[in-house]
Order: C-alpha cells, then sequence, then structure tokens
C-alpha cells in the first residue's frame, strides 16, 4: 500500500500506530523515513523539542530537510541558534520559509500590530498559509508534539491523519517528558535556545511571547492576554 493522505483510512492508521506503539523515537524515524524518503520533510520551530529531534534525525538521515516558518517575527536568540544547528550538522538542509507579505507590507494591506487585534488572522498569514504551500511538496511531515505539552495534544498518535495540511504527520516523541527532553539535550550536549534559560518554556514570535512564572503551565507564555493557545498548525 501507498502511504499517502488521500490512501490511508482510519483502520490504516490504527494499524501502523499498532506495530509502532513499543518502538522508541529513533524506530519511528527510521520507520518514517523508510516509507516516504525524501518526501518527508521537518517542520521545525527550534524549541527544545526540535533540538532532541534534530540529532535523532541527524543518526537516521544525514541529509534530512528541516523547514523553519519565518515570520519575520522571531527573536534574534532563535536565528542565532539556527546558525549553531548548522555548523553542527553541515549535512542537513534547513530551510528558512518566508510568507508571501514582508512585514511592511503586511502593515500596509491589515494595519499595524495585527497580531494583537486578530492574532489568529496574522498566524495565518505568516505560518499556516506557508506551511500549507511547503508540504504541498511533500506525503509526510515530522512534528515535536508531546502529549503532555497541553490538553489538545493528549490523544496524538506516532503516525496522525492530518486533515488541516491534507499530509501525514510522525510525532515521534509523544511519550517524552520535559525532563526527559532537557536529559537529552544536556547528555547530548546540544545547542538550545538561551531564551530556556529565562523563563520562555515555549518560544514563538517575539511579540506574541512572553516569560512564564514558576507553576504556570508552560504555553501560558504563547498569546499571553488572550484566549489564543495555538498557532493552527496542530489542530
Amino acid at each position: 500500500m501507498k502511504l499517502q493522505f488521500d490512501v490511508l483510512n482510519k483502520e490504516d492508521y490504527e494499524g501502523i500506530n499498532k506495530k509502532l506503539e513499543r518502538k522508541d523515537s529513533l524506530d519511528v524515524l527510521k520507520w518514517a523515513y523508510s516509507a516516504f524518503g525524501d518526501k518527508l520533510v521537518y517542520s521545525c520551530s527550534f524549541g527544545a523539542e526540535g533540538m532532541v529531534l534534530i540529532d535523532l534525525i541527524s543518526k537516521v538521515k544525514k541529509d534530512a530537510t528541516i523547514v523553519f516558518l519565518d515570520t519575520d517575527f522571531h527573536f534574534k536568540e532563535t536565528y542565532k541558534l539556527i546558525d549553531q544547528v548548522k555548523a553542527r550538522y553541515p549535512s542537513l538542509n534547513i530551510e528558512l520559509i518566508k510568507p508571501e507579505l514582508t512585514p511592511e507590507e503586511q502593515a500596509k494591506q491589515y494595519g499595524d500590530r495585527l497580531w494583537e487585534r486578530e492574532p489568529d488572522a496574522c498566524c495565518n498569514i505568516r505560518k499556516l498559509v506557508p506551511l500549507e504551500r511547503e508540504l504541498s511538496r511533500y506525503d509526510a511531515w515530522i512534528s515535536g508534539l508531546r502529549r503532555e505539552q497541553s490538553p489538545t495534544r493528549v490523544n496524538t498518535q506516532f503516525v496522525n491523519q492530518d486533515n488541516r495540511f491534507k499530509s501525514i504527520k510522525i510525532c515521534p516523541l509523544i511519550h517524552w517528558t520535559e525532563e526527559e527532553v532537557w536529559m537529552y539535550i544536556e547528555l547530548h550536549k546540544l545547542p538550545y535556545n538561551e531564551l530556556h534559560d529565562q523563563n520562555f518554556p515555549s518560544i514563538g514570535c517575539e511579540y506574541c511571547t512572553k516569560p512564564v512564572a514558576e507553576g504556570e503551565d508552560p504555553r501560558s507564555g504563547r498569546w499571553a492576554n488572550s484566549e489564543k493557545t495555538e498557532c493552527g498548525l496542530h489542530r
């Protein structure tokens, strides 16, 4: 059977996940690259989970393609980290994907500070549309979702039907805890975003990310002061 979004049904996904349920993350990645080859891409935000996945992917496919949604609004620390990753893993193909509109064009068309007035619209322009365009070139994509991150992610499987992007979403880290993520980073001396040391557990665009107080939900710093909790990539 050819593994494509428009071919697989619910029973197919259940069967695949049944076969993978006792596998570890590296095994899931080996299965994914064996199944999809160059038609598999990792969409990476360069958070802590991203660093773990990049390191694991480099052990499976040294020339894998990794894309970063460069909204033009990221922290300088995030761009610094990307440069560090490129230096550490020179064989990986790391691409920065831009929106069609520059920040100036967006402001002219939609008004200044759209992220404050209509955060969903800003995310759509600068994240969802660019990723939709990019994923149309592939059969499947990798994500760093973990089940413990939020209530909306507790049912995430290793292999998921992604109706939003008409694709197949592979999530190798679903069983990892935050502690395990950081243990791996420390054990392998991986670079990571300096903002994690400044109470930023989840890092997105500079205008929509705030530090989080001890004991608060790790994602409460994203789109603070609004009801928004997801950019829409994983709905």
